[in-house]
C-alpha cells in the first residue's frame, strides 16, 4: 500500500530543505509527531536512527536509508509483519515555486499485513496531510522571518530612512 501527499510553496528550496532535514524539529511544526529523539546523533545521514512518537501509534525507531542533500531522504521502520519506507522530497517546479512532495510507501508482509493496512490507512493519510502542511508553513515562516530581518538590517544601515 502506498500513500502520497503533495503541497506547493513559494519558499526557497533551501528553506524547505532546512525544515525537512531537521527531523528533531518536526514536533514543532506537525501535530502528527509528538517527539523525535536521535539515537545516533541528530544529523540526517544514512544509518542514523530516530525514535519517533506519534499520537495513537506505538513509538517506532526509524533508520535513515538514504539522503540526497538538498533534495530528498528516505527512512524505514519495522514492526511485526510490516516494513515501512517513507520518502521525503523537495522538487523545484518550472514556474519558480517549490513542490514539496512527501510520499510514504508501505510494503507489508506477513499474515496480518492486510489488517495493519485497514487499521492505519485513514490515520496515515491524515498524518501525511498534517506533515506536508506543517513543512510548508515552517519553510514559509522561516522565509518571512529572514525577509523581516533583512528589512530591519537595511533600515538600520540607512539610519532608519
Amino acid at each position: 500500500m502506498e500513500f502520497e501527499e503533495t503541497v506547493s510553496t513559494t519558499a526557497s528550496i533551501d528553506r524547505c530543505w532546512a525544515a525537512l532535514e531537521d527531523v528533531t524539529a518536526y514536533p514543532r511544526w506537525t501535530a502528527s509527531m509528538s517527539a523525535v529523539a536521535p539515537l545516533d546523533g541528530p544529523e540526517l545521514r544514512p544509518g542514523h536512527r530516530f525514535r519517533i512518537r506519534q499520537p495513537g501509534l506505538p513509538t517506532t525507531v526509524w533508520r535513515v536509508r538514504e539522503v540526497t542533500a538538498g533534495t530528498s531522504f528516505a527512512w524505514d521502520a519495522h514492526a511485526p509483519g510490516v516494513h515501512t519506507v517513507a520518502h521525503h522530497r523537495v522538487d523545484p517546479q518550472a514556474d519558480g515555486t517549490i513542490r514539496i512532495r512527501i510520499r510514504i510507501g508501505i510494503r507489508q508482509t506477513g499474515a496480518v499485513a492486510w489488517l495493519v493496512a485497514a487499521l492505519t490507512a485513514t490515520r496515515t493519510r491524515r498524518y501525511l496531510r498534517m506533515e506536508a502542511a506543517g513543512l510548508k508553513a515552517a519553510a514559509e515562516a522561516a522565509g518571512a522571518a529572514d525577509d523581516s530581518a533583512a528589512a530591519g538590517d537595511d533600515t538600520a544601515s540607512t539610519g532608519g530612512r
